[in-house]
């Protein structure tokens, strides 16, 4: 299943997901600091779902209450995870 979700908070506007068995195939961010939004999709490319959510949900970006990790659970969420 893919799905794009519009993030709130973050300099990124959109994440692309791709999950399959609970596995994330594929993650690609809109907008955002390039390099470190490359580094987060081929780090978690290939995890199960629920340990991305256990890793990343809830981290913050300086003083805003949200990140671009944190949106990722937040798109994994939305997709029924």
């Amino acid at each position: 299943m893919t799905y794009t979700y519009y993030t709130q908070g973050t300099c990124s506007t959109s994440i692309d997901v791709e999950v399959e068995d609970g596995i994330i195939r594929n993650v690609a961010y809109d907008g955002g600091c390039n390099g470190n939004l490359q580094g987060i999709s081929r780090l978690v490319k290939g995890m199960r779902v629920e340990d991305v959510l256990k890793k990343l949900e809830g981290i913050r970006c300086g003083m805003r209450p949200t990140s671009c990790p944190d949106q990722l659970c937040k798109a994994l969420h939305a997709m029924g995870y």
